[in-house]
């Protein structure tokens, strides 16, 4: 018996939520006075030992570099074969891009009860019962899974990462995988830019912003925070501003430890995105925004104003001319 927890990587290097998952899947092994081991696919630059200072004892390895690019059948088939190797009967998923399409599937596999969005550990006292985050952030579900083997994706900066100082056994694991499904013609990929999925601190704006050519402030404050950037869908939609930072409910969801909205109402399809952020900031000329109801922290005025005031202030803080 252990838990088994699925390392995401790209490009050879670990992804943050992985080290979330980690750290996760080893103290649910403590719980259960057990082990934690992990899976990684693909090929990978990183120093793999270095997961034992998460917590985990073993990292079982399938260095094909036909792996690098996620096909979940493919994906889900190989951590079907480590899991039963190694005798799992937890295995740990972040749930992102990658989780949420292999996880599903390899809960098939191993007729495996699975909780998705779980934002902490799970009690043991009696059964297993995981709590999930439901109804787009706005409540918490407590799911009791009676299965033999059981399948938890945990949402990414929902759990605090602990370090341990060990030392993880790297072994490689004996598989052939299948041939890839799922063709790779082209990959288009943002440069120069923090990761909104990986992002600490997101900055983000709205049509307040009146156009495109105002959207310096934005960028120039989250350059300062060494943060990304972002946006509502009607600001993606009249293409002041790329897709891929479309936050919301029909964009992409985050949990940053800290969200600056500029310029944005609120909608509830916005709040649906945003909503699991540590700390929201608004800042809004309309002092009868929904978002305020939303945020930690409400700044009413005009962004035009407001903002070149805390651009200001960040740079005297950071010592920048």
């Amino acid at each position: 018996m252990s838990v088994l927890v699925f390392i995401d990587q790209t490009e050879g290097h670990i992804k943050k939520s992985s080290f979330e998952a980690a750290a996760y899947a080893a103290q649910t092994a403590e719980k259960l006075g057990t082990t934690a081991e992990a899976v990684v696919l693909g090929s990978v630059n990183d120093d793999l030992a270095s997961l034992g200072n998460y917590g985990i004892k073993k990292v079982h390895t399938v260095a094909d570099a036909s792996l690098n690019n996620l096909d979940a059948q493919v994906y889900a088939k190989l951590v079907a074969q480590v899991a039963e190797a190694t005798g799992a009967d937890v295995v740990v998923f972040s749930n992102n891009t990658s989780g949420k399409a292999i996880a599903p599937r390899l809960s098939v596999r191993l007729k495996a009860g699975l909780v998705s969005g779980a934002v902490a550990l799970p009690e043991t006292a009696n059964g297993f019962t995981v709590k999930k985050s439901v109804f787009s952030g706005k409540a918490f579900a407590h799911i009791n899974v009676t299965s033999a083997k059981k399948i938890i994706s945990l949402n990414p900066n929902s759990f605090s990462i602990t370090t341990t100082g060990g030392t993880a056994e790297v072994l490689p694991f004996a598989a052939t995988a299948d041939a890839p499904k799922v063709e790779v013609t082209a990959v288009n990929k943002v440069t120069g830019e923090v990761p909104l999925s990986e992002a600490d601190i997101v900055v983000s704006g709205g049509r307040g912003l009146k156009g495109p050519e105002n959207w310096g402030l934005i960028t120039e404050l989250a350059q300062l925070l060494g943060a990304a950037t972002a946006c509502s869908r009607p600001v993606a939609d009249i293409h002041w501003r790329p897709h891929h930072e479309h936050v919301g409910q029909t964009g992409l969801a985050i949990a940053p430890n800290l969200y600056i909205a500029v310029g944005i109402s609120g909608a509830i399809q916005h709040l649906a995105g945003v909503n699991r952020s540590k700390v929201i900031v608004v800042i809004n000329k309309d002092p009868e925004a929904p978002f305020f109801k939303a945020a930690d922290y409400g700044i009413v005025g005009d962004a035009f104003e407001i903002m070149p005031k805390i651009i200001d202030a960040v740079k005297k803080l950071k010592g920048v001319a």
